[in-house]
């Protein structure tokens, strides 16, 4: 029978932190978010998930150079973590001069990952790209002549 380490008795709500922190960057609650990646932090200093926590944080905020260097931290000490070079990838898309880094770093992660949820990530960030931050026939906000009709109506 496997014993429990007894050094630290919270250490099996190291998953539970985890997830409640992607819970509360969904519900843009950044400040519980990050008192739970810190717990975590607390509990499994070794573990670079809470990491990549702070910078999917950064990300959402749109704080690009921020999450970028947390993502490139994260691959120094896990250099084939494919969930920070996924994130680490789309904050590039998101700097107009590294773009197309941030595709090529894509499509290698779609052409070597087997886990489904890195791709279908990968796979949404990449038509996201060509979709919007790629689009030259218009500003990414204005509306189309056929919105504008509508909303002076």
């Amino acid at each position: 029978m496997e014993q429990k380490d007894q050094s630290n008795p919270f250490d099996e709500d190291f998953v539970l932190f985890i997830e409640a922190g992607f819970l509360a960057i969904r519900q843009l609650d950044e400040s519980s978010a990050k008192r739970l990646f810190f717990a975590a932090q607390e509990l499994r200093p070794e573990s670079v998930v809470p990491e990549i926590g702070f910078g999917y944080i950064a990300l959402n905020k749109l704080e690009v150079k921020e999450a970028r260097e947390i993502f490139e931290g994260v691959l120094k000490k896990e250099p084939t973590n494919q969930v920070a070079q996924s994130f680490l990838a789309i904050a590039l898309l998101l700097t107009k001069s590294k773009r197309e880094e941030g595709k090529e770093m894509i499509n290698e992660i779609l052409a070597k990952t087997e886990d489904e949820t890195v791709h279908q990530l990968s796979e949404v960030a990449l038509k996201w790209c060509e979709k919007d931050l790629e689009r030259k026939d218009r500003h990414p906000f204005a509306l189309k002549n056929s919105e504008k009709k509508k909303d002076e109506s």
